[in-house]
């Protein structure tokens, strides 16, 4: 038996957004299969080169989660795909703060800022 999808997608615009199916991120056998996915996501994203990982709705997340977070950014890096995070809550994004996560990912405040900001070039767009 599949596990249920811990991610949904959808393409705009040769964009790639992606976002969690559960609020919270904490058990185990979940962060693993969002592990998984995660990598499988970058696969999809070859033609557009493009993500976008929209936290909209997640409430809670584990270290282990951050870890995974990582991994997914060391992918996309690999294999040459942009990345960018969007909709972040305050109290992760305050844990993104104290593990210097806001300085390795490139974070939107929302899905639209995010969109645009794929289609910006150098300081003044």
């Amino acid at each position: 038996m599949k596990p249920v999808a811990a991610l949904k997608s959808k393409d705009v615009n040769g964009v790639l957004i992606v976002g969690f199916s559960s609020g919270k991120l904490l058990d185990e056998f979940v962060i693993q299969e969002v592990g998984h996915e995660l990598v499988e996501k970058v696969s999809e994203a070859k033609e557009g080169k493009k993500i976008l990982l929209t936290f909209h709705g997640v409430s809670f997340m584990s270290s282990s989660m951050l870890g995974r977070l990582v991994l997914f950014l060391k992918k996309c890096k690999q294999e040459d795909v942009e990345l960018k995070v969007c909709s972040i809550s305050p109290e992760i994004f305050e844990v993104f703060k104290i593990t210097k996560l806001n300085k390795m990912f490139d974070v939107h405040k929302d899905e639209q800022k995010a969109l645009d900001s794929f289609n910006k070039k150098g300081w003044f767009g």
